[in-house]
């Protein structure tokens, strides 16, 4: 499930301030650890543009064959 910026940020704000652990707080919320640090570094660094949906999609192909005559032949 994506969450929003602004869900995001709420989560952070309630894992911040609650009285519990991380562990636990994250665990009633049903946010794996993984992901909430996740967000946390990119709001630490980028502050709440950090937080904005990220494309899916790998800007980078490892296996993708680049043959200029293949491109010419094609079009």
């Amino acid at each position: 499930m994506r969450y929003p910026a602004s869900e995001k940020l709420e989560i952070i704000g309630l894992v911040e301030g609650s009285h519990l652990s991380a562990r636990l707080t994250l665990a009633k919320l049903g946010i794996p650890r993984t992901t909430f640090y996740r967000w946390y570094d990119r709001y630490l660094q980028r502050g709440e543009a950090g937080l904005q949906d990220q494309s899916p999609k790998p800007k980078h192909v490892w296996n993708r064959i680049h043959c200029p005559a293949v491109d010419t032949q094609y079009r």
